[in-house]
């Protein structure tokens, strides 16, 4: 059963291969354009900045080079029930110099759509084992985010040589390139 986390939690990762899924429903809106959220990750070294610009994996870069970091790829629209997004991970190939792995939502064009996290609900992120599909970890966005076009759903990080998932939900007024630049 998986833990249910809230926001600031943190949870040891059991497992050396998982998946994070991640799901919204929108709003129907005036905005007169449908909603594509995209899934990115950030994987970091020490200094809290990519390891090189192939560890920023994302629609356009499906896999990192220690392929320990694979987007199963991009979903236009989150149609459908459950996970509209989804990330593969195995921890066991991932790059030596790896403390971080920080997984956002953005949305698409954004400001052209006149489009925000507020009119997304249902948002989670969740966490299950690659190899039995026994959900680990869920985390679900609570909060309203009016203005904001990103959100930080969380962050994988090792301590003492185990790996932790940290439930963030920070939300930011910018999109894909703001999160390169803070994390470039």
């Amino acid at each position: 059963m998986a833990i249910n986390l809230q926001k600031g939690q943190r949870e040891a990762i059991n497992a050396p291969k998982f998946v994070i899924g991640l799901g919204w429903d929108t709003n129907s809106t005036s905005t007169g354009s449908s909603f594509d959220l995209d899934a990115s990750v950030f994987i970091l070294g020490e200094n809290k900045k990519l390891i090189a610009d192939e560890f920023f994996v994302f629609y356009n870069n499906l896999s990192s080079p220690d392929q320990a970091v694979e987007h199963a790829g991009d979903n236009l629209t989150g149609a459908g029930d459950g996970d509209d997004e989804q990330i593969h991970i195995d921890l066991s190939k991932i790059d030596p110099r790896a403390t971080e792995i920080c997984v956002v939502v953005t949305i698409h064009d954004a400001e052209n759509r006149r489009q925000n996290f507020g009119q997304v609900r249902n948002s989670f992120m969740r966490i299950f084992d690659a190899g039995s599909g026994a959900d680990l970890l869920k985390y679900e966005l609570e909060e309203d985010f009016s203005i904001e076009t990103a959100v930080e759903f969380g962050r994988i990080y090792k301590r003492n040589n185990e790996w932790k998932f940290e439930a963030i939900g920070a939300g930011m007024k910018g999109g894909l390139q703001d999160y390169l630049n803070k994390y470039n």
